[in-house]
């Protein structure tokens, strides 16, 4: 069904160089080869020896976990947070692992965030998890964390302290992929409009590497633009919707980052420009007017699947709680591509526009299976069969 993007980079990848950083010689080579290549890798990311490989948590389940988000207003956050409340959490208490879980929101301002991860290590939390943010202003937090054995996960996108675990998608391999699509279906030329996340954040900046790159790979492709979509349907809709009036002339293709799509799809809609391919990500929504209209686009790449994303942050947490030992720094694992065919047979023909939901891909094909994730630690186990010594 879904098709994990192996072999472009593995191609890309034979490239780069054999020797291998230390702690990236603990994994399997050809995971290493693909997505920590430094040819398609952010130079930003950190990728070095964890520094929490020898951890065990101070104190015995179950664990107070607390979540330092730095923004509630857009579908993808909304998703992992039905998924953290209503699937996760109810399971890991009654497996008796975890007691609470705190939860706080900084609207998108790194000082209330910052001041946010303080209270909850002070309140005594064993971890944090923060999502989508800065990637250097919250270092120092992170540190503050570390310093009273309190370790912080990054959800989908890396911090650039040494003292963070992160784990996502490799976005600018995915970024590359997503670009490179666009560029082949408008035959190697045309002039596109790029609509980037939250410029600043880590898997925005990293994703729109990628993207330019893939973009590239044809000469007769023009950039005619860009604008930020700030990963919100509402933002990215009255951005492009603005962009497209004041720029009259021919435009053949936007690249969007997810969760905006749909926004754009509809901004497209109401210029009355005709049907300008978009980029589609994993919103329902815009997968349902891909399913029933076959050629609009080619491939729809699933970057960040939130229900899968914040399942596979949590595993590490928990793995790295249990003393488990993260082996580096960054946990990334491959984007997936989903063809026509593949959304025929998850998606039915009455599905709805309407719809605020996202597509998941599930926990084994997003680094959960624990023939991946296995592979990033010291001491591997399966995380749900833990019990103190």
């Amino acid at each position: 069904m879904f098709r994990t993007l192996a072999l472009t980079t593995t191609l890309l990848a034979l490239t780069a160089s054999t020797t291998l950083a230390e702690g990236l010689d603990e994994i399997n080579p050809e995971v290493a080869k693909r997505l920590y290549n430094a040819e398609m890798l952010d130079p930003g990311q950190p990728i070095k020896p964890s520094k929490w490989r020898d951890f065990v948590a101070k104190n015995p389940p179950p664990w107070k976990i607390g979540y330092a988000s730095s923004y509630a207003g857009n579908t993808w956050r909304a998703a992992v947070m039905d998924e953290l409340q209503n699937k996760i959490v109810p399971e890991w208490k009654a497996l008796g692992l975890v007691s609470e879980v705190v939860i706080t929101q900084s609207n998108l301002n790194d000082s209330t965030q910052i001041q946010q991860m303080r209270q909850l290590v002070d309140q005594k939390v064993d971890a944090v998890i923060v999502c989508c943010s800065n990637p250097t202003a919250l270092n120092a937090s992170v540190k503050y964390a570390a310093d009273k054995g309190v370790p912080v996960f990054s959800l989908t996108g890396y911090l650039t302290s040494e003292y963070s675990v992160n784990s996502s998608v490799n976005y600018q391999v995915a970024g590359y992929e997503i670009g490179k699509d666009m560029a082949d279906q408008l035959g190697g030329k045309g002039k596109v409009l790029v609509v980037e996340g939250i410029p600043g954040t880590s898997g925005s900046d990293s994703q729109n590497r990628g993207v330019l790159a893939g973009l590239a790979t044809a000469p007769g492709i023009e950039i005619a633009g860009s604008v930020a979509g700030m990963w919100t349907d509402q933002v990215a809709q009255g951005e492009v919707q603005k962009w497209l009036a004041t720029n009259p002339g021919k435009l053949d293709g936007i690249v969007v980052q997810s969760a905006a799509e749909m926004g754009v799809l509809r901004a497209v809609q109401q210029s009355g420009r005709g049907d300008i391919p978009v980029a589609i990500g994993g919103e329902l929504g815009a997968l349902c007017y891909w399913r029933n209209n076959p050629d609009y686009i080619r491939n729809s790449y699933q970057v960040w699947p939130p229900a899968d994303e914040i399942g596979l942050t949590w595993n590490i947490m928990m793995r790295t709680l249990q003393g488990q030992g993260p082996k580096i720094q960054s946990i990334l694992v491959d984007p997936v591509k989903l063809t026509h065919d593949d959304l025929k047979a998850v998606m039915k023909e009455d599905c709805s526009v309407d719809t605020a939901e996202w597509l998941k891909v599930g926990a084994d094909r997003w680094g959960g299976a624990s023939s991946y994730l296995d592979d990033f630690f010291l001491r591997p186990a399966d995380p749900k069969a833990f019990k103190p010594k």
